[in-house]
């Protein structure tokens, strides 16, 4: 679906067009804060366009899981995934710091190909540094959305707050 619209990244320069999600934290942050963390390389910020408006954005910035000693069963399931001689108390991650899609194209499988995009720019053959997994502090709304991604719960600790921290194997999808 996205490859029907225009994926720019944010810059400085850049003006944006009309954005609306229904989450006002969300609209928030690309119309006061992403220029911002773009200029400051804290974040870079992807927009989906087309001609009148910006269709969806997500936000990538560098990040890392790192063990937790009183999560031990969810830590010893990661580590599980690594062989052994390569096991360490962390693990370099992508953050999705924030993905919105527009009210308008809601439940089109936008979000989803921004998932399976990332995924993809994580494990191409050309990838820049090593990056075993996607993590993503998830809105209680937008938790049914990433566990059907396959996103696993990064701890208990969280369980009723307003963000969970969620993990991705990239190893999953791997070329």
């Amino acid at each position: 679906m996205i490859e029907k619209f225009k994926t720019n990244i944010l810059t400085e320069n850049k003006v944006l067009k009309p954005f609306e999600s229904v989450d006002k934290d969300l609209n928030d942050f690309l119309a006061n804060d992403a220029k911002s963390y773009s200029s400051s390389l804290l974040a870079t910020t992807y927009l989906i366009e087309n001609k009148e408006e910006t269709i969806a954005y997500f936000s990538l910035l560098n990040d890392r899981i790192l063990m937790d000693e009183e999560e031990k069963s969810i830590w010893n399931r990661i580590n599980r995934l690594i062989a052994n001689r390569k096991r360490n108390k962390s693990y370099p991650a992508v953050k999705i710091g924030r993905l919105a899609v527009s009210k308008k194209y809601a439940k089109s499988g936008i979000g989803k190909d921004i998932i399976s995009f990332v995924q993809y720019y994580y494990t191409d053959t050309q990838q820049k540094a090593g990056c075993r997994f996607i993590i993503v502090d998830a809105y209680q709304s937008a938790l049914g959305f990433y566990e059907k991604m396959g996103f696993q719960y990064l701890t208990t600790k969280d369980k009723g707050q307003a963000t969970r921290s969620m993990f991705f194997d990239l190893k999953k999808v791997a070329l």
